[in-house]
């Protein structure tokens, strides 16, 4: 540039001709006379450098296409350059859509994404409950609490298929309480059907840690339905992974910022979960949506719990409201208060060793030598010592 203004400087003197001024800057006379008439037309700003891309290029995005990609940005401004390019095959003709790379080039250039902090892969412990087909395992939680603008705390309960990542309810509560989880899952039986496995966390009142086999009374109202609690270990979230990463985008969406009160909130929550069922495109779906790859469940909701019968070699027992059953008049077993008005059966193994069940499902062990070694009560163990 400094070459450029003294090239000028000359010239404007009217000391020396172009072909001395050419020999003394080593530059061609073409050159020599762009510079002036730039300078002519622009004045010293014409002397930058220019852009050396083409004005037009045949294979350049149109404008039409490249605001509608600015336009779905802001209607979905978490979602990244996959998704916003597959929702261009709803409204765009196949030759027109760029690729997935263009799309992102687009966004950033408008400075419309945000860099993300590359996480540390935490390798899964298993077991991971992988299901091979719609309505095989659903999983549910309680995403984490927060306060809304009146104060009050909101808990969203959400109950997803594993398979097609479809999002059933999110349905907001002041608390997390087994009456109001069981009215939940009622509702979602009956317009959904039946899962054959549920997974859950560990925190009430899906699981307790304390409980024989981490049973609580939900569980066992699961297992009434033909439906066996499964759970991840314990402080391993990652072990439902998927349920975790949609409540990744249900607080982005829902709790940042929140609603005033518990209506308006289920009415964001409700807007999350239509969007996300029907026009979110999934990755891991091949970027379809959880809609398309759902299938109801063939297991309908009964309208009374049947009835069970233990085979006639089980002994069946009552259990207390403390979570004891009677055995042999003199002693107590404790089960579980989650199995309280309930019916359970042992079965002998041998040298007093009694295997416990609820309906089809194992609870524990149990020794009666134990008990007549001058103790009145025991406790089942789910393993056998």
């Amino acid at each position: 540039m400094e070459q450029k203004i003294e090239f000028i400087c000359e010239w404007r003197t009217n000391k020396y001709t172009i072909t001395e001024l050419c020999k003394a800057f080593e530059i061609s006379r073409p050159t020599a006379y762009k510079l002036i008439d730039r300078y002519e037309k622009q004045g010293i700003e014409g002397l930058r450098e220019r852009a050396k891309k083409p004005i037009n290029h045949p294979n350049r995005t149109k404008e039409k296409v490249e605001q509608y990609i600015l336009d779905l940005k802001k209607r979905h401004s978490k979602w990244g350059a996959k998704k916003i390019h597959r929702l261009l095959f709803n409204h765009c003709s196949p030759e027109d859509i760029p690729s997935v790379v263009t799309v992102h080039n687009i966004l950033s250039k408008n400075g419309l994404v945000c860099p993300q902090k590359r996480l540390r892969r935490v390798k899964p412990i298993y077991p991971i409950f992988d299901p091979k087909s719609c309505n095989e395992v659903w999983s549910a939680d309680y995403k984490g609490k927060f306060v809304m603008g009146n104060r009050k705390y909101c808990h969203p309960l959400t109950i997803a298929d594993s398979k097609s990542r479809f999002v059933f309810t999110a349905k907001a509560h002041y608390r997390e309480t087994f009456k109001d989880a069981k009215l939940e899952f009622t509702r979602v039986f009956n317009k959904y059907g039946l899962p054959r496995q549920i997974h859950t966390d560990n925190g009430g009142p899906f699981g307790s840690v304390s409980a024989i086999q981490r049973f609580t009374r939900l569980s066992y109202w699961f297992i009434e339905l033909g439906i066996l609690p499964v759970f991840s270990d314990p402080a391993h979230p990652e072990q439902n992974g998927r349920h975790e990463r949609m409540h990744r985008d249900l607080k982005a969406a829902c709790a940042l910022p929140s609603a005033y009160d518990l209506k308006s909130q289920q009415r964001s929550l409700n807007k999350f979960v239509e969007e996300y069922n029907y026009v979110r495109p999934h990755e891991a779906l091949g970027m379809e949506t959880p809609a398309s790859m759902h299938q109801f469940s063939s297991r309908e909701y009964p309208s009374r719990i049947p009835r069970y019968d233990y085979p006639t070699h089980m002994k069946v027992m009552n259990v207390y409201t403390n979570g004891y059953v009677r055995w042999r008049s003199n002693y107590w077993v404790f089960i579980s208060r989650g199995a309280e008005r309930k019916q359970v059966a042992a079965e002998e193994q041998g040298n007093g060793i009694w295997k416990v069940f609820y309906r089809n499902v194992f609870l524990g062990y149990f020794n009666e030598n134990d008990l007549r070694k001058k103790k009145t009560q025991t406790r089942l163990s789910a393993i056998l010592v």
